[in-house]
């Protein structure tokens, strides 16, 4: 068995890497580098298939549902076979309606939890995983008796944290490489474990207390763990979650009554003026229909501002400036914070200067510790562990006894792991 970084050993995002045996492949994520915007400004890599059909590529895995591992996905020919968890296709398929980052796959095969799955010489396992993804898997490769393990993206610390400790109990056995990712190696603020949704929870609670008008909430309307946190937080305070349309589809599409829903009590559902546009604009008429018995307009939002949180995001702001539910709003940032010092938050920072909005930062991280990584290298006990989605790859040896680097485009034979 053979395998190829085409991208992710020296960078966050953008990850694929090509597996090959007996003259067939697999891949394993097609993402978008976390640096590009347009899809089409990446060229696609040299990998048999990818521009026209090709019998010896046999599936490309989609690990979870975030960009960085999915965005060149619709390029590639029509007649690709796609592996991905079937929430996971729904929820892809649900942004479609709202987003240009939606996609919709015409060859599918679902990823379910330890279930293997024979692709000609390869068998793969698929382990879901702890991420801030819905539906999200780590992957065992084996062939010709050597077994290859790719983490995904995965915590241990959101609402399916048993899900680590069940990996870490039960790791597949007898692996020659682990390749993990490494998103947090490096980072200043990786020294320790980082704060629990449930720990986030708690600290929603207090906001929204102290909170006189309505709490804006600025997060991923895909984050359905930090979803669920602010309902949770909701119900404490006994406030109620207005969302837009746009993440209620999301919701919807994991089919999991465990998670806020548009018939729940204590839910509304916002249209903002961007969402109906795309709904006007592509006839999707039906789907605003499911959701009116919950609907709260904008006329509605000043008097359901004292006893509500909002879901927000800086396209909404006209719609919230002109329903004038703004007096006493504190606006929760919910994502990472790095992003509010790039050039594209400088509208969302000046605007809440100019509302007298105050800003608090409530988040935590969507991967693993590097102290979690150690645990699951252990448990693994891998001949090598290979860094990838990390830009840190040369702290990999100062933590991993059998870290090995490789570079993006250059195969790597796992036989001559014999020879180190």
């Amino acid at each position: 068995m053979k395998i190829r970084i085409h991208r992710g050993t020296k960078e966050i995002g953008g990850t694929c890497v090509e597996i090959e045996a007996r003259d067939k492949r697999i891949v394993l994520d097609i993402g978008l580098p976390l640096d590009v915007d347009e899809a089409e400004d990446v060229p696609l890599y040299p990998i048999q298939g990818f521009h026209a059909p090709d019998p010896s590529l046999l599936g490309v895995v989609i690990s979870h549902p975030h960009r960085d591992h999915y965005g060149l996905a619709h390029r590639l020919p029509p007649e690709t076979m796609f592996l991905i968890g079937d929430a996971a296709e729904r929820i892809l398929a649900a942004a479609d309606l709202f987003t240009d980052t939606g996609l919709k796959l015409q060859n599918v095969i679902h990823l379910r939890d330890r279930i293997p799955i024979t692709l000609g010489p390869f068998t793969l396992t698929p382990y879901l995983v702890d991420h801030s993804a819905y539906d999200a898997y780590a992957l065992l490769v084996e062939t010709e008796g050597q077994r290859f393990f790719y983490s995904g993206d995965f915590r241990s610390h959101g609402r399916k944290g048993k899900l680590f400790d069940r990996l870490l109990t039960d790791p597949p056995p007898k692996i020659d490489i682990l390749l993990m990712e490494g998103t947090t190696v490096g980072r200043a603020d990786s020294d320790q474990d980082f704060p629990s949704e449930t720990a986030l929870e708690l600290r929603l609670v207090d906001l929204f207390r102290k909170a006189k008008g309505m709490p804006l909430v600025c997060c991923s309307g895909q984050n359905v763990d930090r979803l669920v946190t602010i309902f949770r937080a909701c119900k404490r305070t006994g406030r109620n979650f207005i969302v837009d349309m746009y993440a209620a589809h999301i919701l919807a599409a994991t089919e999991n009554r465990n998670v806020p829903q548009k018939d729940w009590q204590d839910v509304r559902i916002f249209l903002p003026r961007s969402q109906k546009r795309q709904i006007i604009a592509k006839e999707a008429f039906e789907v605003a229909k499911e959701y009116r018995p919950s609907r709260i307009f904008p006329e509605q939002l000043a008097a359901a501002a004292p006893t509500s949180v909002m879901l927000f995001r800086p396209s909404m702001i006209r719609d919230v400036e002109q329903a004038d539910c703004l007096a006493g709003a504190l606006l929760v940032y919910s994502m990472w914070p790095g992003y509010l010092k790039d050039q594209s938050a400088k509208r969302l920072l000046d605007w809440l200067a100019a509302q007298a909005i105050s800003l608090e930062v409530c988040h935590t991280s969507g991967h693993a510790s590097p102290h979690d990584l150690i645990r699951l290298c252990d448990a693994c006990a891998p001949r090598a562990v290979v860094p990838i989605h990390t830009d840190r790859a040369d702290l990999f040896a100062d933590h991993f006894r059998q870290a090995m680097t490789l570079d993006d485009g250059v195969w790597f034979d796992i036989d001559k792991l014999e020879e180190r």
